[in-house]
């Protein structure tokens, strides 16, 4: 009899510390909704949350499992696994109803002898095994002989062209679009995107643009179609290949353009001088230790005074640079589920080792907003066909895919993320041909 009294005792007092503690996290997260436990009950974030976004607890053991390890990394498997379960909005909209400095210190403001003192009934029972993930599990070396980047990049990308197109444009641009009022569809800011590319890079007809990374074919299509230029492009992805190789064929852009499956720093030892170079958000696969190679690189595979074109997404610096690439817990997340081998740059450092490796750095442009319409709107097109990207991608997948827009979408508005289009000439005496004011650039 007293075994069978000690059993609804346990959960009753289960039920009990856990809305103790999260009375304890909504004093210092202050956020607007609520949260659901086992039993039906509910937390609200704040005085009045609302109760349209809310995050159910299923069981006693998602308490424990995040006291033993609290972070990221749990939350993660614990949404994966649907034992913590968003209901009511995507990933971005619960993002929206809290102030981010409050959740990124909540840790060291929570009372943690509160915590301690309920967290008992949860660390004495028997935990469950967590789901497993989709991954990339393997180290990511530094050095080019250490990484397998093709590897790497096949993860990302190589998820199915079909899953791309849930959320890209018709042209399948996997960068910003470029917005001049804010107003335009993806497509039409996508489409000035590439055409400000070509004029920044100054294309004329007959001269030869190296693509590195050339995505699905967008770029190397317009700059061929609208310039007259040939392009030699590069990716390292199967599927970004066979995409881009139909698309060249549909237009009848064979003879104008060459696509291949391979690294472009087999290069290094050719002759071969292009007349133009563009890396349209390549960089950020390349690896800080690899970032010299690259611009050492671009400078032998130009022509003298030719142009470099260079997007790229950042971090902010900071005062103190020591610890700079120490990953933080979504970085960890993005390096380990959705972006392997990533890491992102500070503006200045690209401009420096531009500027030291023989590249004079003509114009630099900050694509911050861009980049925020971009990624929501990417965000929002997910969402919208969720169930489609779940019976491509898995279940476990498509809510990375959500949380990773979630968390640049927040970085990019926060500016601890940003975004630089930065033009480059090879270093030579003398003027550059290239005309001293942007007035070119942006014609009316």
């Amino acid at each position: 009899m007293s075994e069978a009294l000690s059993q609804p005792a346990a959960k009753s007092k289960r039920l009990t510390a856990a809305h103790r503690m999260l009375a304890e996290v909504a004093l210092h997260l202050q956020a607007d909704f609520s949260v659901i436990l086992w039993d039906g009950s509910a937390v609200p974030m704040k005085p009045g949350a609302a109760d349209d976004l809310t995050i159910t607890i299923t069981s006693p053991d998602v308490i424990r499992r995040l006291l033993l390890k609290p972070g990221l990394p749990t939350m993660v498997k614990l949404l994966a696994g649907k034992e913590l379960l968003l209901e009511g909005g995507s990933p971005l909209d619960f993002a929206n109803r809290w102030d981010h400095g409050r959740a990124v210190h909540l840790l060291k403001r929570i009372d943690r002898g509160l915590m301690a003192r309920n967290a008992l009934p949860f660390l004495l029972q028997r935990g469950t095994d967590p789901a497993q993930l989709p991954s990339y599990l393997k180290e990511a070396g530094e050095t080019k002989e250490e990484r397998d980047d093709q590897e790497m990049i096949a993860f990302h990308y190589d998820v199915s062209n079909e899953f791309f197109q849930l959320f890209l444009d018709d042209e399948m641009v996997y960068s910003n679009g470029y917005y001049l009022t804010g107003d335009e569809t993806l497509e039409k800011a996508q489409c000035d995107k590439l055409d400000l590319i070509c004029r920044k890079l100054r294309l004329q007809p007959g001269e030869r643009l190296l693509e590195i990374g050339c995505g699905w074919g967008a770029l190397a299509c317009h700059a061929a179609k609208n310039y007259g230029v040939h392009v030699h492009g590069f990716t390292l992805s199967k599927e970004q290949l066979a995409f881009a190789q139909t698309k060249v064929d549909r237009m009848g852009l064979n003879d104008q353009i060459t696509l291949e499956l391979k690294d472009y720093r087999t290069l290094e030892g050719e002759s071969e001088l292009y007349d133009k170079i563009a890396q349209v958000e390549m960089f950020e696969h390349v690896g800080w230790e690899n970032f010299d190679t690259h611009f050492e690189l671009v400078r032998k595979l130009l022509k003298p005074r030719g142009l470099y074109f260079h997007q790229a997404t950042t971090r902010r610096g900071g005062k103190d640079l020591t610890n700079f690439r120490k990953a933080t817990g979504a970085m960890n997340f993005i390096t380990t589920h959705i972006f392997p081998g990533g890491e992102l740059d500070y503006v200045g450092n690209s401009v420096t080792n531009m500027g030291r490796l023989g590249l004079e750095v003509l114009d630099v442009e900050c694509l911050r907003e861009h980049y925020i319409l971009t990624i929501t709107e990417w965000e929002r097109r997910l969402t919208a066909r969720r169930d489609e990207a779940i019976a491509e991608a898995g279940y476990a997948r498509t809510l990375f895919w959500q949380m990773y827009f979630a968390l640049f979408a927040k970085a990019f508005e926060r500016t601890s993320c940003s975004n630089y289009a930065i033009v480059a000439a090879k270093r030579a005496p003398g003027l550059t041909g290239v005309p001293m004011d942007r007035s070119t650039l942006y014609p009316r």
